[in-house]
């Protein structure tokens, strides 16, 4: 059976060093900029990017999207999006 979404989201979070969430809950800003530390994707960790900024980098880095435009991330991942980044990170370790 497919992970669901929350799922997915908590062991993408683990695999960043990231708290595991009971509720289902989009990514904070902090949780966006580890998965962009994983992904390399650089930014300014002192004055963080939009999220749809960060969104639009990690996908970029994987290969999801041509360039890091952030308007085409304007809402939170989708499934496979959110399978296409677990898939990256587990590809890493």
């Amino acid at each position: 059976m497919s992970q669901t979404v929350n799922e997915l989201r908590n062991d993408i979070r683990q695999a960043v060093g990231r708290h595991e969430r009971i509720e289902s809950t989009a990514f904070t800003k902090e949780a966006l900029a580890a998965l962009c530390a994983a992904v390399n994707y650089d930014i300014d960790t002192n004055n963080l990017p939009s999220k749809p900024q960060m969104r639009a980098g990690i996908l970029w880095k994987i290969g999801e999207l041509n360039d890091d435009n952030p308007d085409e991330t304007s809402n939170a991942f989708r499934k496979a999006e959110l399978e296409a980044i677990a898939a990256a990170l587990q590809d890493d370790e």
